[in-house]
């Protein structure tokens, strides 16, 4: 398979730490820092697919939320026993069971 070669520019200390860590890696500098890029990719999308369902709901929810506009801060009451019920679903699944935190809805921490 034919290689690429990409060029990189690093300030004189930069390249000094990478070419001495890649000699206590028993590496090549071209090597090392491929692994580096490689494994730092693999992070990356790692936490991007464990997180993929939690954006998912994240954007339905903000999402849905827009159909309901600006939330009146000034009324008691500005929301009806269903919307309320869905809120504490909501604080319970984050909060865990047991747990709406009644007393705090609608403070901003």
């Amino acid at each position: 398979m034919a290689k690429v070669r990409i060029s990189i520019s690093l300030d004189p200390e930069e390249a000094e730490r990478v070419r001495s860590h890649a000699d206590r890696a028993g590496m090549d500098v071209s090597s090392y820092l491929v692994n580096a890029a490689i494994r730092q990719i693999a992070e990356v999308e790692a936490a991007e697919a464990q997180f993929a369902e939690l954006d998912a709901l994240i954007a339905d929810a903000e999402g849905r939320a827009e159909h309901y506009g600006p939330v009146d801060e000034t009324s008691e009451d500005s929301l009806s026993e269903d919307e309320r019920r869905e809120v504490d679903e909501a604080m319970r699944l984050v909060h865990g069971v047991g747990e709406t935190h009644e007393s705090h809805r609608g403070e901003v921490a």
